[in-house]
């Protein structure tokens, strides 16, 4: 499944991010399920140029509520690479712990990658503390 097919497949996939003061696109982000994936993820892809700017952790936030009050799921992974210091710390300021690496599907089942994730009643402490 593609990021454009998640959509007409289940309902849900990944939203374009436009920064509002130039329109420009900024990535992607949002929640996803292909199959055989190690879970429902939430997950975010942006261009450099907007790294820093904190459009990751308040789209994944916005996203992760949307995951857990409307699709009703009751845990979020995030797939990160071990070298990928940046999206872990995003995972982190998400209140996301690292578990153990995990394996993707084809054609990916090379990439090294960590689990990252927190249940719905972890997150929803955290949002209300």
């Amino acid at each position: 499944m593609t990021v454009a097919g998640a959509w007409s497949m289940t309902g849900f996939g990944m939203f374009s991010v436009i920064e509002k003061a130039s329109g420009l696109w900024v990535g992607r982000l949002g929640p996803w399920r292909p199959a055989d994936w190690p879970g429902n993820e939430v997950g975010w892809g942006l261009a450099p140029a907007f790294w820093g700017k904190g459009y990751a952790t308040e789209g994944a936030a916005t996203a992760i509520d949307w995951a857990f009050d409307s699709l009703g799921w009751t845990e979020v992974i995030h797939t990160i690479g071990p070298q990928n210091t940046p999206s872990q710390n995003v995972a982190r300021r998400l209140g996301s712990v690292q578990g153990e690496p995990g394996r993707l599907p084809a054609p990916y089942e090379n990439e090294p990658v960590d689990v990252w994730g927190q249940s719905r009643e972890a997150w929803r402490a955290r949002r209300t503390a």
